[in-house]
């Protein structure tokens, strides 16, 4: 077990050290020259040869590549070439309002979706089940940008119940914070609930297929207590797996959801930043996106391994 842990966390620590180089090398294939950018159409070539020559751009791809990855592993992200901000202060302020927007919509969404998906997986075929996968279909095939802009016609314009722009959330007032920041919410929720919903249905049911289950229905054992016992256990492996990359979209897939309602997170601060061409913060926010999911996928799969004794004995 211990092995096996150590050998998914080398793995991540490889994996995520592969996203650094195509990141670096996706940022140095952006269109464009960089001091060019920042120093505008009036810019002399004079001055944009002094201004690349103060970034380093004229250093080699791989040298400026282990200077950057030195940094990093030193947590030195840089400062913004937009302002001069160091880079790290700047995340500091974003990363917060996408984690805590990300929690409120995990608080709602996670044990709504398990509870219908158990129900689906109890009722198969009937009424509720029927309606619950309509819903879900519905709403897989819909993009998050639709819904978030159908919310805030009906809520915000028409209704006048929630903000549809939230420009600076103010997390230490909890309860007004949760109200603005509902529709954002609100959307998350609606794009991963039926995918949870959907994959826990479809797990706990083939599990309930199983000739041991059979066994125990014919020995008078009530569904619910087949379905906790014996059902869930065995069926979490591809549970927490769909739970585990629809968190992550939660924290790194959310860059559309911001920048509709403005809200000051991450993804609104990657627009921001591929807009100004500032490559520090492309850079560091894209890898803070790919370690939440490369982080959140090995929770996945030890949660799995520990839930499973036999995925601890691959064949």
């Amino acid at each position: 077990m211990f092995k096996l842990i150590v050998r998914r966390l080398l793995l991540g620590l490889l994996t995520l050290w592969a996203i650094s180089i195509m990141v670096f090398l996706g940022t140095e294939i952006l269109p464009g020259d960089v001091a060019e950018a920042i120093l505008g159409q009036s810019a002399t070539p004079e001055n944009v040869a002094a201004l690349r020559e103060k970034l380093g751009l004229n250093a080699p791809s791989w040298e400026r590549y282990f200077s950057w990855l030195g940094g990093v592993l030193t947590g030195d992200l840089g400062a913004s070439l937009t302002n001069g901000v160091a880079v790290d202060r700047i995340i500091g302020q974003r990363i917060w309002n996408t984690i805590n927007l990300a929690l409120y919509a995990t608080v709602v969404a996670l044990p709504l979706s398990l509870m219908l998906g158990l129900m689906c997986a109890a009722w198969p075929e009937g009424t509720f089940d029927r309606t619950t996968s309509s819903t879900t279909v519905f709403f897989i095939s819909i993009p998050d940008f639709v819904i978030a802009i159908l919310l805030i016609i009906i809520f915000a314009r028409e209704l006048g119940w929630f903000p549809s722009v939230i420009h600076r959330p103010r997390w230490s007032n909890f309860f007004e914070t949760l109200g603005d920041t509902f529709l954002p919410m609100l959307t998350l929720v609606l794009t991963i609930l039926a995918h949870i919903i959907r994959m826990t249905r479809a797990a706990v049911l083939d599990v309930l297929k199983q000739a041991y289950i059979e066994m125990a229905l014919l020995k008078g054992v009530s569904k619910w207590r087949i379905i906790m016992r014996h059902a869930i256990p065995n069926a979490l492996g591809p549970i927490v797996n769909v739970v585990a990359l629809n968190l992550g979209y939660l924290v790194s897939g959310v860059v559309i959801i911001e920048v509709i309602f403005t809200y000051p997170g991450l993804g609104r601060l990657m627009v921001d930043s591929v807009v100004f061409r500032d490559l520090p913060q492309i850079q560091a926010v894209a890898l803070i996106f790919c370690g939440f999911y490369i982080a959140l996928n090995i929770c996945a799969d030890i949660g799995a391994i520990m839930a499973n004794p036999r995925l601890r004995y691959a064949k």
